[in-house]
Formats: C-alpha cells, structure tokens, sequence
C-alpha cells in the first residue's frame, strides 16, 4: 500500500529510542526568556559610561576586546570541530554560549564588584572581562561537547559563569589576589568543572561510538584552524588584565617564547610517539597551546626567556603524554569521557602554570621573610579554584541528567542530526 512506508516511518520515529527528543518546546522558551529577562535587567540596570577616554587609550581596549573575540569565536569554536559527524554543533553551539556567557558575564561582574548595588557603568573593559570569563564555559563545554543539547547548555552556562565570577570575587576579597591572577586560574577550574559533568553524563557509551568520535581530514584541518587564531591570539589573552606596561610586555613575550617552544615540542614528540615516525594532527591541537596556557599565572613574573621555554617544552611533553595515556584510564576506571581533551590542553598544563606561579612567588617572597604567609595565601587561591570547579561541576552535572532537558539519546551522541535540519536525509531527523 502506498501509504503504509510512510505510516510505519512516522511510527519509528513517534517510537524508536534512537531518534533524539524534540526540543522544540524547551529551547525557544528557555533561550527566549532568559534573553528578555536579560533585555530588561540592563534596561533598569545598566547604562554607559559616557566620561571622555583617551582615544589611544580606547583603541587600546578595543584592539584587545576583537582579539579576545576571535579567540573565543573563531580559536575554541574551530578548535572543537575535528569530530567527524559533529563540526556544525561545535561551531555554532561555541558561538551560542559566548553570545549569552558574555551578556551573563557582564551582569555577574557588576553586580557582584560593587557595594552597595546600584547601576552598573558599561565599559569596553567590562565587555574585555567578560568575555574572557565566558571562555571558561567554551572551554569546559569541549569535555562534553556531542553529549548535549543547547537547552542544557544554557543551564551550563549560567551556573557556571556564576560559580567562575563568585570564586574570583572570594579570591579577590578573601586572598587579595589582583584580577590577572584569579582570571589565570580558568584552565583549571574550566577543566575540572567539565570533567566532572562528563563524569554525571549518562554512561558507559554504546559501543559504536568510536566511529563518531574519528577525526576526518577535513574537520581535523578546521580545528587547526581553530588552534591556529588560538596560538597567535593568546598573548593578548595572558597580558589582558595587567595594568603595568613593562608587566604587559613581558606577558607577551614570554607567551610567545613559551608557545613557540610547544609547537616544536608538540610535532617532534608526537613523531616519536608513534611506531612509524608519524605526526598525529590530535596531538598538535592539544600541546601547541600547552605553552600559553603553562605560562599564563607567571607570564609577567619572569624575567628571562629561557625559564618560559622551559615551560612551554614541558607542557608539551605533559600534554603529549596525558593525550597518549590518559584517556583509557579516564574512560574505563573513572568513567569519564572527555570528548575534546580538554584535561590534557588545559588542565595538565593549567596545574603546572599554577605551580610554577607559586613557586616564583616563594622565590620572591624569600627576600622579603614571608614565604609562609605567600606559600599559604597561593596555595588557598589555587585549591579554591579547584574545588569551586569540582564542586560547581558536580551540581552542574546531576542538574543535566534530568530527564526535562531532553538530552540526546546515547545513540546520537557526537551526531549534527540530532540538532541540525538536514533536508536530504532520512524522515525523522
């Protein structure tokens, strides 16, 4: 009969576990009413700031404010777009979170530096800031990019920019930490964060999944691509928030001796690492930022290139390495899945540029008699960081696996056509 494919089709579809649940009726509301309730707190809450800048002063700003962007739009989209079947998801969706993280960011900000409340002031420097927080969420999203849908992104987003701001603000208060520091700790807390939320996500994966998860030539390029904006970016990224001239400099500098010795570590290593002398593509998205990422706490502390080479080389190595060894274990003791390698290219690296950041701060604080107290004051700063993430990352991820945000089934996991129109495939999609 010339109907009965086309009503056993639709049948499948009303029925079969393996199509994805609509979210139809979720993201619109959600997205939609968080967006006018956003419209109507800057309304009544927000306007500009509207005193005479120093022009050079202000192209300064903005000049910094586009680089931030490229990294955070075009770096960390492309960067987690080499998944076979999942490169439209890992762009737009990145775009997604960083268009309504920013919007979040600036509001968290506000609110929660001033005492008593009131309006908050606009300034180029408070969409910098804001911006460079959202990027927390970009970052934490790649551990569990392909296992998610929009709608439970958007609850990522707002629990945990608000977890990201408030640990600064502690940290600030409590630590007497200045701005640059406590923003150098977003590897970190980025990284634990998300690896906790794979960790509640559904598991163990069904097997099949190993296919989806392949790079092909094609998004493998797109993610260096992505690695590439990232790699030339990132010294504005580290010398952002510092005011010293001669501080920013050096940040600069030495991010770039720093990256430039993880691009050489990255690509030789990664040929010794593999039986025939092959160079992994995999391997080169995750240490060649291992460098900036290392360096970033202590970029503007050192004084002498080769101490951030020395970085940078050993950040390769540990990124390398924890891409080659850590994932079994990840996926099989722990049961986390890490889609993106978010530990190896920020958090291995990010652990080791907080630790040399201490250290440096002990050298100087050697001379001036008070390395416990600093030793204790560095140490509180970085383990809140952590355990702001862990924790944050714990709600986060029991919030995610309810059931009323229609998350993919763990048949459409790392697939665009759980999300995406795709006209000339099959009914259901």
């Amino acid at each position: 009969m010339p109907g009965a494919g086309g009503t056993s089709a639709r049948r499948r579809t009303r029925m079969g576990s393996k199509y994805p649940p609509s979210v139809r009726g979720c993201l619109p509301l959600w997205a939609l009413t968080l967006e006018a309730a956003l419209i109507l707190v800057f309304f009544f809450f927000t306007y500009y700031d509207t005193s005479l800048e120093d022009q050079k002063v202000l192209m300064a700003f903005y000049q910094v404010c586009q680089d931030l962007t490229v990294m955070a739009a075009l770096g960390l989209g492309f960067l987690t777009s080499s998944l076979r079947r999942h490169g439209w998801s890992s762009v737009a969706f990145n775009l997604f979170i960083l268009a309504l993280g920013v919007q979040w960011a600036i509001l968290l900000d506000g609110f929660l530096s001033q005492f008593p409340p009131g309006k908050l002031v606009i300034k180029l420097s408070s969409i910098r800031l804001a911006t460079m927080s959202a990027m927390s969420v970009l970052i934490s999203a790649g551990a569990v990019l392909g296992k998610v849908n929009l709608v439970q992104l958007v609850v990522m987003v707002l629990v945990e920019l608000t977890a990201f701001v408030t640990m600064r603000m502690v940290s600030r208060n409590v630590f007497s930490t200045e701005d640059h520091t406590n923003m150098m700790c977003i590897h970190v807390f980025a990284a634990y964060f998300g690896l906790t939320v794979a960790w509640c996500l559904p598991k163990p994966l069904p097997e099949g999944m190993e296919e989806k998860e392949r790079t092909a030539t094609s998004p493998s390029l797109s993610a260096m691509l992505g690695t590439l904006f990232l790699w030339m970016f990132w010294p504005s990224f580290n010398s952002a928030l510092l005011r010293n001239s001669i501080e920013r400099r050096d940040a600069v500098f030495n991010t770039y001796y720093a990256l430039a010795v993880s691009v050489v570590t990255s690509i030789s290593v990664s040929s010794l690492a593999h039986p025939r002398g092959k160079i992994n593509m995999t391997y080169m998205h995750n240490a060649m930022l291992a460098g900036g990422v290392a360096v970033g706490a202590s970029c503007h502390l050192i004084s002498s290139p080769w101490l951030a080479m020395v970085l940078g080389l050993v950040a390769g190595l540990i990124s390398i390495g924890g891409a080659k060894c850590l994932p079994v274990c990840f996926n099989r003791v722990l049961g986390i899945h890490d889609s993106c390698g978010v530990h190896y290219t920020f958090g291995l690296p990010g652990l080791l540029g907080e630790i040399t950041y201490i250290a440096l701060m002990m050298h100087q604080a050697v001379w001036a008699n008070a390395i416990l107290y600093q030793v204790l004051l560095n140490a509180g700063q970085f383990s809140l960081a952590v355990a702001m993430g862990l924790a944050s990352g714990l709600l986060t991820g029991l919030l995610l696996s309810l059931k009323i945000w229609k998350g993919p089934h763990a048949a459409k996991y790392f697939d665009d056509q759980a999300f995406w129109e795709f006209p000339h495939l099959a009914v259901g999609f």
